[in-house]
């Protein structure tokens, strides 16, 4: 079973975390599953940028993104090459480093 290591993130995660994640669970269910609250403000369903994360390693273990998750990211802050929706991108059979971005476009946070 594929690991996902979660960097320090000062509001999320802290002190960091590493989880174990199914295939094919997307990163943000994984995520929250191991209450790892990452922001969804449109609840997955690839309308917003909340959930953006930096897949620091085990970026091409993951399919390839969409042309509508594409054009999301483009609004991204601090978007990177290895930058994916968090609610789009299925773990694969590999491991990942992820970093969750210090701020999203979202003004306000949703608690959910």
């Amino acid at each position: 079973m594929p690991q996902i290591i979660f960097l320090p993130n000062d509001e999320i995660c802290p002190e960091g975390a590493v989880i174990d994640a199914e295939p094919g669970q997307s990163i943000c269910d994984a995520a929250l599953a191991h209450d790892i609250e990452i922001e969804h403000a449109c609840e997955k369903s690839c309308a917003c940028t909340t959930c953006h994360v930096i897949v620091r390693e085990g970026f091409d273990s993951l399919d390839e993104s969409t042309e509508d998750e594409d054009d999301l990211l483009d609004r991204a802050w601090g978007l990177e090459p290895e930058s994916r929706l968090s609610c789009q991108a299925l773990v694969g059979d590999q491991d990942l480093v992820v970093e969750i971005p210090k701020y999203t476009i979202n003004q306000v946070k949703e608690n959910h």
